[in-house]
C-alpha cells in the first residue's frame, strides 16, 4: 500500500477531490507498482499514459460512489447552508 495515497472521498476529504488530487494518486500508484519513481526515457511514454488511465478511473469510480450514513448526511447538509 502506497502510504503516501490519500482516500480522496468525502468525509475524508473535506471538499471534492480535484483533478490534481486524483492524478497525483495516480503517480504516487505507478512509481509504487513500477518500482520507479522517474521512468527511463524509454519508458516515459507507457509511465505517463498509466498514469493518465488511472486518474481517468479514479474519476469515474469517485463520480460513481454513492456515499451513504450519518457522513454522507452531514456533507449533504453542509453543501445545501
Amino acid at each position: 500500500m502506497c502510504r503516501s495515497i490519500k482516500t480522496l472521498r468525502p468525509p475524508a476529504l473535506p471538499e471534492e477531490a480535484t483533478e490534481e488530487d486524483m492524478r497525483a494518486a495516480a503517480l504516487q500508484y505507478v512509481r509504487k507498482v513500477s518500482g520507479f519513481r522517474a521512468p527511463a526515457a524509454h519508458n516515459r511514454e507507457v509511465f505517463d499514459r498509466a498514469v493518465d488511465e488511472i486518474t481517468e478511473a479514479t474519476m469515474r469510480l469517485l463520480d460513481g460512489l454513492e456515499i451513504r450514513g450519518a457522513a454522507a448526511r452531514s456533507t449533504a447538509s453542509t453543501a445545501e447552508g
